[in-house]
C-alpha cells in the first residue's frame, strides 16, 4: 500500500509539471503579445526629447511639442526655456540635451565652438518693440522716451540676446537709457511691465503678442537695425538621436513656420 501511494505521490507532481509546460507552450503567443505591448516599439520605442530653447520661444515650441508628441506616440518632448546665454553655458557644462534653439547666433556659437553642435539653421527672426502697461502712465510713445530719467525702464541684461539687441537699437538712435532693472531673460523683463513695476521695457514683438493684451506694444524704426536671427541645431551628443532631428525637421517645416509666423516671428 505504501509503495502504491509513493508512486502516486511522485507521479502526480510530474503530471502537473508536464501539464504546466504544455500550457506554457499553447499560451506562448499571448504571453509574447503582452510583453510586446509593454516593451519599447520597434525603431527605439518610447523616447524623451529634451529641447533647450530661448524664453521667447515658450509659446510656439510648447505648441509644436504637443504636435510632435501626437505624431510620435510614446515620445515626450521636455523643454528647458530660459536665457539663450544661460542655456548655452549649461550645454557646454554637460547638461543633457538633444536640441538647442537660440535667440542669437552669438549664443549658438558658444555651443558650436565647443564642438557640441554643427551646421545650425536660422529658422526665424525677431525684432524689438517697446512694451508699456495698458494705461501707459508715463506716456511713452517712441524710443527716445526711454532715455528720460523720469521713465522707469526694464531691459534684458547685456549678455542676453534681447539685451544685446536693445543696446544695438539704442546705439542706432544715439540714446542712452538708465534701466532700473536688468533681467536674465525676455519673459522676466516683460513681467516687470505687466506688474506695473516699470513704465516701459524693450522686449520682442512676439512677447508683446503672447501677453494677450496685458501690455501695449509700440513699434519703433530703430528696431530694424537690431533684428535677432534664431538658429536651431541638433546637439552632437543628443541622447535621443534621430528623434531629435525629427523635432528640428518639424520646426523647419511649413507647419512649424505657420506656428511661428502666427506668433509674430519673421521668416529669415
Amino acid at each position: 500500500m505504501f509503495r502504491r501511494l509513493s508512486r502516486w505521490a511522485i507521479a502526480l507532481p510530474v503530471a502537473f509539471a508536464l501539464a504546466g509546460l504544455a500550457g506554457c507552450g499553447s499560451g506562448g503567443p499571448a504571453t509574447s503579445t503582452t510583453a510586446a505591448s509593454s516593451a519599447p516599439a520597434a525603431g527605439g520605442g518610447a523616447k524623451e526629447v529634451t529641447v533647450f530653447a530661448a524664453a521667447s520661444l515658450t509659446g510656439t515650441f510648447t505648441e509644436l511639442g504637443k504636435t510632435f508628441e501626437a505624431a510620435h506616440p510614446g515620445t515626450t518632448v521636455k523643454f528647458n526655456f530660459g536665457s539663450s546665454a544661460t542655456l548655452a553655458q549649461q550645454i557646454v557644462q554637460g547638461a543633457p540635451a538633444d536640441v538647442f534653439a537660440a535667440a542669437s547666433p552669438a549664443t549658438m556659437k558658444t555651443v558650436t565652438d565647443a564642438s557640441l553642435a554643427s551646421a545650425p539653421t536660422t529658422f526665424v527672426r525677431n525684432k524689438l518693440e517697446i512694451a508699456v502697461p495698458k494705461d501707459n502712465p508715463a506716456k511713452v510713445d517712441e524710443l527716445k522716451d526711454l532715455a528720460d530719467s523720469k521713465v522707469k525702464v526694464a531691459l534684458c541684461a547685456e549678455q542676453v540676446p534681447c539685451g544685446a539687441a536693445a543696446i544695438k537699437a539704442l546705439d542706432a538712435a544715439g540714446l542712452k537709457a538708465k534701466p532700473v532693472t536688468l533681467e536674465q531673460d525676455v519673459k522676466a523683463t516683460l513681467t516687470k511691465v505687466e506688474l506695473g513695476e516699470v513704465d516701459a521695457a524693450l522686449v520682442y514683438k512676439t512677447d508683446v503678442i503672447a501677453s494677450a493684451g496685458k501690455v501695449q506694444g509700440i513699434a519703433f524704426p530703430e528696431a530694424d537695425k537690431a533684428i535677432n536671427d534664431y538658429p536651431i541645431a541638433t546637439l552632437a551628443k543628443a541622447p535621443a538621436g534621430d528623434v531629435a532631428k525629427q523635432f528640428v525637421d518639424l520646426v523647419l517645416s511649413q507647419q512649424g513656420k505657420d506656428v511661428l509666423t502666427k506668433a509674430g516671428f519673421e521668416a529669415p
